[in-house]
C-alpha cells in the first residue's frame, strides 16, 4: 500500500511538473492559430475575388478582454454588382479566433515608419487600414477581382493588423496587405540584440 502511495505521488509530481512546462508551447500554439486562422482566411478571400470575379469584404472586430471576455471575429461578406446601385453586402461567413486573443496593441511595439511591417503606421491601432487616406483606421478591406485591396470609396485600401495574446510581446503576429497588389505579408515580433523588431515569416 505504501509503495502504491509513493508511485501515486511521483506520477502527480511529475504531471504537475509536465503540465508546468507545458504552457509555453500551449500559448504559443494557440497564438499560432490565431495567426494562421487569420492569414488563411485573408488569402483565401482575395484568392476566391481572383478566381470568381468578385468583391469580397473582410472585416476585423477586436473583441475584448473582458471580463466577460469575447473573442476576436473575422466577418466576410459578399458584394454583388448592380445598376445603378449595387445590392447589399452579404455575409457569407463568420470566424473567431480563441477568446484570449486579441487584434490589439502592446507597448513595447516598434511605432516608427522604418520598424512597423511594410511602413504601416505607428504601432499605436490595432486594426490600421486605409493608410495614406486620412479616413481613419479602417477595419476592413475589400478585395477586387484584379486582386488589388480596395475601400468601399474605390481607394486602394492598404493597412496592418495586429495579433495579440494579453501582455505576451514576443507572441505577437501581425498581418499586412498592399492595396495596389493586395499582396499579403505575415509578421513575428522578435528582440535580436534587446532591439524589438518586426521579421516577415
Amino acid at each position: 500500500m505504501l509503495e502504491l502511495l509513493v508511485t501515486a505521488s511521483i506520477l502527480m509530481i511529475m504531471s504537475g511538473v509536465t503540465f508546468v512546462a507545458m504552457q509555453p508551447i500551449i500559448k504559443q500554439n494557440t497564438v499560432n492559430n490565431a495567426y494562421e486562422t487569420a492569414l488563411q482566411v485573408i488569402r483565401t478571400y482575395r484568392n476566391q475575388a481572383i478566381t470568381k470575379s468578385n468583391r469580397y469584404i473582410v472585416i476585423f472586430a477586436p473583441g475584448a478582454a473582458g471580463p466577460p471576455a469575447s473573442p476576436p471575429t473575422i466577418t466576410v461578406q459578399f458584394w454583388g454588382t448592380g445598376v445603378p446601385v449595387a445590392p447589399a453586402p452579404v455575409t457569407i461567413a463568420t470566424y473567431q479566433l480563441p477568446t484570449d486573443m486579441q487584434f490589439g496593441v502592446i507597448p513595447g511595439f516598434p511605432t516608427s515608419a522604418a520598424t512597423v511591417p511594410d511602413g504601416f503606421g505607428a504601432g499605436a491601432a490595432p486594426i490600421d487600414f486605409d493608410q495614406g487616406m486620412g479616413l481613419g483606421s479602417l477595419n476592413y478591406v475589400m478585395f477586387m477581382p484584379d486582386g488589388s485591396s480596395q475601400d468601399t470609396l474605390g481607394n486602394l485600401n492598404s493597412g496592418i493588423l495586429y495579433i495579440t495574446r494579453g501582455t505576451d510581446l514576443y507572441n505577437s503576429r501581425a498581418v499586412t496587405v498592399f492595396g495596389p497588389t493586395g499582396r499579403i505579408r505575415g509578421w513575428r515580433l522578435t528582440n535580436p540584440g534587446g532591439v524589438n523588431t518586426w521579421v516577415q515569416q
